[in-house]
């Protein structure tokens, strides 16, 4: 799997400086980056391009991939993605607060919902078709000052809550794109049980429970009360973060 061919670095009008082969697109806020990358994601030059809409209340950034195996493999960018996020928000936090994520694609920071990742793929494409094209996307909430007290909203936190500087989400979307990078090429190199690493060295498991994930990114939970499987495709369909009557992560 591949984001796109190489090129040379460049400096961006936004300040940020992306790893090739990204190319960045900014959004206005609200509006979706992930919906921006779905619609360019068909043109034949997309691969790369890296759509940022960072708004007072949510970040989001989305990636178009090119994916070379059938869907019911290529998926399994998703959790690469999950991993390099993590990467990416724990290298501008202090080391004392704990990034994790929750299966499969949850973001916490120091046990707070903080966001999480999403995948999108056409619509008509089977499991053993290889799709066109594959969007990763991810969301920070960066404030929730519009939610009121933050006692209403224990569950989760923002950016700000946690001291993060508002122009430390530059930083963070440029280290995504740098971790993002080595985790395909070495999904694509040394296969995915050597890429699931990152993840698997942030994965939260369940309280009692031991997640083990198959070749397929298919998680198996094993528990006092036996086993049962957490396929991977039928998760993201309805990633658990993400609040469907907003469009954007829970409080």
């Amino acid at each position: 799997m591949s984001a796109a061919h190489s090129a040379t670095p460049q400096p961006l009008a936004t300040g940020l400086m992306l790893p090739p082969p990204f190319t960045l697109v900014t959004l206005d806020p609200p509006g979706s980056a992930q919906a921006e990358a779905c619609r360019r994601a068909a043109d034949a030059d997309a691969a790369g391009t890296l759509i940022l809409s960072a708004g007072e209340r949510v970040i989001e950034a989305a990636v178009v991939l090119a994916p070379e195996e059938p869907l019911r493999l290529a998926r399994r960018a998703a959790l690469i993605g999950m991993g390099a996020l993590a990467d990416a928000l724990g290298s501008h936090a202090p080391p004392d607060k704990p990034v994790a994520v929750e299966w499969p694609l949850t973001l916490r920071f120091d046990g707070a919902r903080l966001g999480g990742g999403r995948l999108a793929w056409p619509e008509a494409c089977g499991e053993d078709e290889v799709p066109d094209w594959l969007v990763f996307s991810c969301m920070l909430i960066a404030s929730k000052r519009h939610a009121g007290d933050p006692g209403l909203t224990p569950d989760s936190t923002s950016l700000e809550e946690e001291g993060f500087a508002p122009e430390t989400a530059g930083p963070i979307v440029e280290s995504f794109a740098q971790y993002l990078m080595k985790g395909l090429s070495d999904l694509e190199e040394d296969g995915f049980a050597f890429a699931l690493a990152r993840y698997r060295a942030v994965l939260a498991e369940p309280p009692g429970e031991r997640l083990t994930i198959d070749g397929h990114g298919d998680a198996l939970a094993v528990g006092p009360e036996g086993t049962r499987p957490r396929p991977l495709g039928e998760a993201l369909r309805a990633p658990a973060w993400l609040d469907p009557a907003t469009g954007a992560p829970r409080l």
